[in-house]
């Protein structure tokens, strides 16, 4: 039940901040586990990243974040650098971003 609640109050900050511009009439259950935890990361600030990690296992939503944000490469750069370190415990940010991209894309061609 919390869940539920924490959940409807990211997805409402995401609409407030017209983040969710795509999913205009859908209630906060319709939205995937993933979308939800990439929009919290990009467009919302650290409480609210906390706050993830309060309803997602560790695993989910870093796998979330390898999976959507570490692939854009220098879209997110700087984001990306500060999750590694900051969320993910990475002591080199730069080269494991790096390299989950490249694990990533090889993943996608092989």
């Amino acid at each position: 039940m919390a869940n539920d609640a924490l959940r409807y109050s990211l997805v409402q900050k995401l609409k407030d901040e017209h983040c969710l511009w795509s999913f205009n009439d859908v209630s906060a259950s319709d939205i995937p586990d993933d979308v939800l935890i990439e929009k919290v990361l990009v467009y919302l600030d650290l409480p609210e990243i906390d706050a993830l990690f309060q309803m997602f296992q560790y695993k989910k939503v870093k796998s979330a974040w390898l999976e959507h944000l570490v692939p854009q490469g220098d879209y997110y750069y700087t984001l990306n650098r500060f999750l590694s370190w900051y969320y993910f415990k990475a002591k080199r940010p730069d080269a494991y971003i790096k390299a989950m991209a490249t694990r990533h894309f090889n993943k996608l061609a092989g």
